[in-house]
């Protein structure tokens, strides 16, 4: 192993402790991908990880700087094919290697930078945050999946975005407290959280449940090593939104609703057997 093997090894390395860190969930759900996958998969959540921690978390620090900054350090670390960050020099390998496109990267940032500034959304403003911050990422992972198949890609395309739109639209609900006492946001589009009502709530559900179906048929057509990974991350999703359906709505408004850790092992092993005898 040359000296810059072992450094893009030790940078995978921290995208994947980052993960771990992190995210149970997602390190479940990266864990049963075909091995191949997992290096890139945790390279992208790195790089989406530390973005949403300049906006979500370094309150006592210049976060817009911070995010200036990371931004020109995502693009000078795409430009020279290396960077001293780990988290992006991981990054950068993964770009290159499955070309993503910059326009994807670039969507993604311009979301994290909405959250420096905005704390309301109407329609419009609500779909543009939901592509950057959810759809393209699942653009950058399927990329991975589908290896320089450009058609494949395209194919799967609708789906990919329609599964990280569910997902994020499930987080808004699970952290709607904190989003809005903590951070003074609202996502969803013209949302009065004075009167967070059960009308409003299953408005919001209804849309998560078309996405959940679309993002299904996408699963199915995933190769094999990807499947049952992507299926794990679904299957957790799908838990946690039954979940939070069958609270009333004002306890969403009281507390974050979490599955588990036992439970989370549980779906995985369901969700293996599902998976290899065909049942999906």
């Amino acid at each position: 192993m040359n000296k810059k093997s072992l450094f893009d090894r030790v940078s995978y390395d921290c995208s994947r402790l980052t993960t771990h860190a992190y995210s149970t969930s997602f390190s479940m759900g990266i864990r049963t991908l075909g091995k191949r996958f997992r290096d890139p998969v945790y390279a992208i959540y790195g790089f989406v990880r530390f973005a949403d921690e300049i906006v979500d978390t370094f309150h006592d620090f210049p976060k817009v700087e911070l995010m200036a900054r990371f931004r020109q350090d995502t693009e000078l670390a795409i430009r020279d094919r290396i960077s001293l960050n780990p988290i992006l020099n991981s990054f950068q390998e993964v770009y290159h290697r499955y070309a993503i496109d910059w326009e994807v990267v670039d969507t993604f940032l311009k979301s994290m930078e909405m959250d420096l500034e905005e704390t309301g959304y109407d329609r419009r403003g609500f779909e543009s945050y939901i592509l950057g911050s959810a759809e393209v990422v699942g653009l950058m992972c399927l990329r991975v999946f589908t290896e320089g198949n450009e058609a494949f890609y395209q194919q799967l395309k609708p789906y990919a975005m329609r599964l990280g739109a569910a997902f994020q639209k499930i987080n808004f609900l699970r952290d709607l407290k904190a989003d809005y006492q903590d951070l003074g946001r609202t996502y969803f589009p013209n949302l009065d959280m004075s009167s967070f009502s059960e009308r409003e709530k299953m408005i919001i559900e209804r849309e998560i449940d078309e996405d959940f179906k679309e993002a299904y048929k996408g699963i199915l057509m995933l190769p094999r090593d990807a499947r049952f990974g992507v299926y794990v991350a679904y299957t957790y999703y799908i838990r946690l939104f039954q979940k939070i359906r069958s609270l009333p709505s004002h306890r969403i408004m009281e507390e974050r609703i979490r599955i588990p850790n036992q439970r989370k092992v549980a779906l995985v092993l369901k969700s293996y057997v599902q998976h290899n005898l065909n049942l999906l």
